[in-house]
């Protein structure tokens, strides 16, 4: 997701030389489990990372980890999508998860727990905008606790989507400026759709909530949406993903195209590579977290 830029194109042998993850910056791509015990249920998981044909440096990050806090395993996995640089979600991939966890509430209540630490991250940001400067990013977080419990939060574009029975739900919400005209209006803001483009929060921004951008952010939200879910037999996997490859893939097209492969990892690498082939130019990242 990114402000305007000048777009550039990519030959036939360049988009060739991306899928292959060939030229021009290496792809970012890995895989991990959680240790199963008698109260953990195993979770898996892979991702993929490769940079887009934007013109400008990689800003999108990832976290794909496994924490011991009191007794529990936690899988913490997330996407950070940067506009504007990426310090913002350079921050955020250091210090978003730490200021969750440490909310005291989070055992008790996680969606407020994750509530505050999101509006307290984002405050952070503003105050140290001299030093990560005046871009932002959208982040979709999941938190997956024993391997049966997951709670889901985002803010702007970045898109969690869960798979059970082979069936694709959205968890996450497209925070989109179009959706959110009246709340930017009654901010002072305003949205613009110019042909051939889509909506944008005072001509500049695609999303209308986001961590940092101090410019925009009396127009702007960091408030994300929250969604616990318990895990059980019928759920296969949740795929994290940066809006590099939702523009050119549906939830279920998503689903569709890994449902049937196992290792998380190589599920990852095939999404960007589907996306790349549908021509997104976007960076594009996805992590796959596999279940059972």
């Amino acid at each position: 997701m990114e402000k305007k830029r000048p777009s550039k194109g990519c030959s036939p042998l360049g988009l060739i030389k991306k899928i292959a993850g060939l030229g021009g910056s290496s792809p970012d791509t890995g895989k991990g489990k959680s240790k199963s015990s008698p109260i953990t249920n195993q979770v898996s998981h892979g991702f993929h990372l490769v940079k887009g044909q934007s013109g400008h440096d990689m800003e999108d990050y990832h976290v794909a980890e496994y924490r011991k806090k009191k007794d529990h395993v936690l899988g913490l996995f997330a996407i950070y999508d940067g506009h504007l640089g990426d310090r913002v979600p350079t921050y955020l991939k250091d210090n978003l998860f730490d200021n969750i966890l440490q909310e005291p509430n989070f055992w008790e209540d996680p969606t407020s727990a994750i509530i505050n630490a999101y509006h307290s991250t984002d405050k952070l940001i503003l105050e140290k905008s001299m030093q990560l400067g005046p871009g932002g990013s959208t982040a979709v977080t999941a938190i997956v606790i024993n391997g049966k419990h997951l709670w889901v939060a985002n803010v702007g574009d970045s898109r969690a989507v869960i798979c059970r029975n082979k069936t694709a739900e959205q968890l996450s919400v497209d925070h989109e400026p179009h959706s959110e005209k009246k709340r930017i209006e009654k901010q002072g803001g305003f949205v613009t759709t110019l042909p051939g483009d889509v909506p944008r929060v005072n001509g500049q921004l695609a999303v209308a909530r986001a961590f940092g951008d101090e410019n925009l952010k009396a127009h702007l939200s960091s408030e994300p949406d929250v969604r616990g879910i318990r895990i059980d037999s019928t759920t296969q996997f949740v795929i994290l993903a940066s809006d590099g490859l939702w523009k050119v893939m549906s939830n279920q097209e998503a689903v569709d195209v890994v449902k049937n492969i196992k290792d998380p990892q190589a599920a990852a690498k095939r999404l960007t590579t589907e996306a790349l082939t549908r021509k997104s130019k976007d960076d594009i990242s996805c992590i796959v977290i596999r279940f059972g």
